[in-house]
């Protein structure tokens, strides 16, 4: 299903890199891997990692998220995104993320961008990690894998996140 999504948006605009997409399936427990990069053509997994999710997705139910597209809410939004251009941040190198439905239409507003961190974990693990702002953000070693992807794209990647 979140392929159908991408390719959505893939077929309405064509400037997209129609190779790949990142997926980020909010299903799984934060301590397994649920950040993928996806062969497109193929719908095979290429790569895979861990990714935080925001602190105000958390609930009270354990493994039940929730989400928003509102300033300072510090959850994650679901939905579809441009990863766009790059800048050095807090974080280092970091992606701006650019909504493209209206559950993440806030991104660029809300600052939602694609950085490492430092704490988040490179092996899964049964507990959960840390957590963002809002953020998608993951391990370092992973988002050099990542950087590479998206630095040697010719169209934008589009990056997916679902529940």
């Amino acid at each position: 299903m979140a392929i159908k999504d991408v390719k959505k948006h893939i077929n309405n605009d064509k400037n997209y890199n129609n190779d790949i997409s990142f997926l980020l399936d909010m299903k799984r427990p934060s301590g397994r891997n649920r950040f993928f990069v996806v062969d497109l053509k193929k719908g095979q997994i290429l790569d895979q990692g861990l990714v935080a999710h925001g602190s105000g997705s958390e609930t009270k139910k354990k493994n039940r998220l929730q989400f928003s597209n509102t300033d300072n809410s510090h959850a994650t939004s679901l939905g579809s995104y441009t990863v766009g251009s790059s800048y050095n941040g807090k974080f280092g190198k970091a992606y701006k993320l650019y909504g493209l439905d209206s559950s993440n239409s806030n991104a660029y507003a809300r600052n939602i961008v694609l950085h490492q961190y430092d704490s988040v974990p490179y092996d899964e693990q049964v507990d959960p990690i840390c957590l963002s702002e809002g953020c998608p953000m993951v391990n370092a070693e992973f988002y050099k894998r990542l950087q590479s992807l998206i630095d040697s794209s010719k169209k934008p990647v589009i990056l997916h996140i679902y529940y």
